[in-house]
C-alpha cells in the first residue's frame, strides 16, 4: 500500500536505518493499518477508494464466504465438511501458547488420517501455509523436517482479523484484552512477509518436550537463522538466547517494534522491515 508514500517505501527498501528511525511512528501507524487491511487486492482497493474500515471488513468477509463456497464447488464432495471444519479451526489453533496443530481441536477424537486430504487441498490452493517443525538447525533444514508436528497459518493477516472479527480500533489503538492474541497476529504477519521471499525455506523449532519454541527458522545461503517474534518493543528474547547457547547459530534475529540494532549475538529487525530480511542479512 503506497498511499502516496513512495519515499517511505524507498527508505524502507534501502534499509536506511537513520531515516527509518526518524519516521518510525509513521511506519508503525502504517503497519497497524496493514494488520487490519492485509494484502488482498480487493481489500486494499476498497480502502483506497473509501478510507472506511467497515467497508474493508465487508470485502474481507465476502472473500471468506467465497472461499467456503469454493470448497463445495471444487473440492471432492466427501471432504467438504472436513475442509470447513479444519479451515475454521485455524484461529483457535493459533491462539494456543503452543501453536502446534492439534487435530483434536477440530473435533473431539479427530485423527490426522481423516483430515489429510482436506489439509492437502487447502495447501495446494494456497489458502494455508504449513510450517513444519525441524529437530535441528542444520543445513539443509528440510532434511531435519518432522512432518508430524506443524503449524498452520492462513494466507493473509487481514483475513485472519476478519475470521476472528477483530475490530479495527483494537488493531490500531490496542486493547488490554487483545494482548494475548496480539503475538499470534504478529506471527501471522511475519510469516506472510517471509513467504513473499519465495525461495526462503521456512520452518519452526521446538524442544522435544515442548519446553521452548522458536517462532521460525529460515535458511539463507550458508546460514540457518532463528527468528523470535515480538509484538511490541519487548527486547527480551529468552527462547532465542537459550537456542543460541545450545546450537551456537551465528546470525540470530528478533523482530519487534524496536529500532534496528545489531548486538554481539542478535540483530533486532523492526517488524515493518522484516520483509527485507534477505538484504539485511547480506549486509551483516
Amino acid at each position: 500500500m503506497l498511499f502516496g508514500e513512495e519515499k517511505l517505501v524507498e527508505i524502507l527498501n534501502e534499509n536506511d536505518w537513520d531515516l527509518i528511525t526518524i519516521f518510525k511512528d509513521k511506519f508503525i501507524s502504517y503497519l497497524r493499518e496493514y494488520y487490519f487491511i492485509g494484502g488482498m487486492p480487493a481489500a486494499i482497493n476498497k480502502y483506497v477508494e473509501t478510507k472506511d474500515y467497515k467497508e474493508v471488513r465487508k470485502v474481507q468477509l465476502k472473500l471468506l464466504q467465497a472461499y467456503e463456497e469454493d470448497f463445495s464447488k471444487h473440492a471432492p464432495r466427501e471432504i467438504v465438511p472436513r475442509l470447513k471444519m479444519l479451515w475454521n479451526s485455524i484461529p483457535a489453533q493459533l491462539a494456543k501458547e503452543n501453536k502446534k496443530f492439534i487435530y483434536g481441536l477440530i473435533k473431539e477424537g479427530a485423527r490426522a488420517k481423516e483430515y489429510e486430504l482436506a489439509l492437502d487441498w487447502l495447501i495446494d490452493c494456497g489458502l494455508v501455509y504449513k510450517i513444519d517443525r525441524v529437530s535441528k538447525p542444520n543445513i539443509p533444514l528440510i532434511a531435519y523436517k518432522d512432518t508430524s508436528a506443524f503449524k498452520l497459518y492462513i494466507l493473509d493477516v487481514g483475513l485472519l482479523g476478519a475470521m476472528t472479527r477483530i475490530d479495527a480500533k483494537i488493531l490500531l489503538e490496542g486493547n488490554e484484552i487483545f494482548t494475548e492474541f496480539k503475538g499470534t497476529f504478529t506471527e501471522q504477519f511475519v510469516l506472510t512477509q517471509l513467504k513473499a521471499n519465495k525461495d526462503i525455506p521456512i520452518f519452526y523449532w521446538s524442544a522435544e518436550r515442548a519446553t521452548a519454541e522458536l517462532d521460525f527458522l529460515v535458511q539463507l545461503e550458508t546460514y540457518v537463522i532463528p527468528i523470535e517474534v515480538k509484538s511490541e518493543e519487548n527486547l527480551q528474547a529468552k527462547s532465542l538466547k537459550s537456542f543460541v547457547e545450545k546450537y551456537n547459530t551465528k546470525v540470530n534475529v528478533r523482530t519487534s517494534m524496536s529500532n534496528y540494532r545489531k548486538e554481539d549475538w542478535i540483530i533486532n529487525i523492526p517488524l515493518y522491515s522484516i520483509g527485507n530480511i534477505e538484504k539485511i542479512i547480506e549486509k551483516t
